[in-house]
């Protein structure tokens, strides 16, 4: 494995396994990942938690079960965050999708087996061009894999946030006609996706900025106004740990743009 662009603010999150139990329920409101009872598994959430992505990407995929949501949760983020060339960022999303098919397949009921294959193809998508993701049959396969994670995990909000941004990203390229029609893409429930969302997870910076880039992306100009003050309380929130520094920081950026 090639060496990960380290996290820019190391040290500044020092979880341990005991601190990490008492403060679980709060950092997994997103994903509704249960607490793992091996202790191998709870150290790679640890690395994850602190921002070593590349040692929590690695003891998970060590320790197995479980421990592979942590591998997948720690390289998509890191992906999505870090990665600083595009061809290794797509190839890591692949690599996300393909572990967690390959889990879901062997634990259908693990709603994260489902949510991780459905947010690496999702971010794949975007970075090959949401239209050619589309042209290759991505589409349903993203949908699916959400709506599977839902109904395994009501309370998933994350997966909720992903689904919500697919409608969105759908109608933004196809039109609300086609994106209806074709890919069962519609405003209405998109926007609400974000709402359940936030309700679930209310600080959550990411369920924040993706409901205001969705916004953008359904009503333009009309909703600049609500899609900033969105940002600005993403870009206030005080993050808990490595990856939720990454979510306020990229609000702050957004801002400054």
């Amino acid at each position: 494995m090639a060496k990960w662009t380290p996290f820019p603010h190391p040290g500044d999150y020092q979880f341990d396994a005991a601190s990490l139990k008492k403060q679980w329920a709060r950092l997994h409101a997103g994903d509704a990942e249960p607490l793992p009872k091996d202790a191998a598994v709870l150290q790679a959430w640890v690395h994850y938690h602190n921002g070593e992505f590349q040692q929590a990407a690695e003891a998970g995929l060590e320790a197995g079960g479980a421990g592979i949501t942590a591998a997948n949760k720690a390289t998509a983020i890191y992906a999505t965050y870090l990665e600083k060339k595009e061809k290794t960022r797509l190839d890591l999303f692949l690599q996300v999708a393909e572990q967690a098919e390959a889990q879901a397949a062997q634990d259908p009921k693990n709603a994260n087996a489902w949510y991780w294959h459905a947010y690496a193809l999702g971010r794949y998508s975007q970075g090959i061009s949401v239209a050619k993701a589309l042209a290759q049959g991505l589409g349903g396969k993203i949908k699916e894999s959400l709506e599977k994670a839902i109904a395994l995990a009501p309370k998933h909000a994350d997966a909720r946030i992903a689904l919500g941004a697919f409608h969105a990203e759908v109608i933004d390229k196809v039109g609300s006609l086609i994106g209806g029609m074709t890919y069962g893409a519609k405003k209405d429930t998109g926007l609400k996706l974000f709402q359940e969302a936030l309700k679930l997870n209310p600080g959550s910076a990411i369920a924040m900025i993706e409901y205001a880039n969705a916004l953008v992306m359904l009503d333009g100009d009309k909703k600049m106004k609500e899609a900033t003050a969105l940002y600005e309380q993403a870009a206030a929130s005080t993050p808990l740990d490595a990856m939720e520094r990454l979510d306020v920081e990229m609000a702050q950026a957004e801002l400054e743009e």
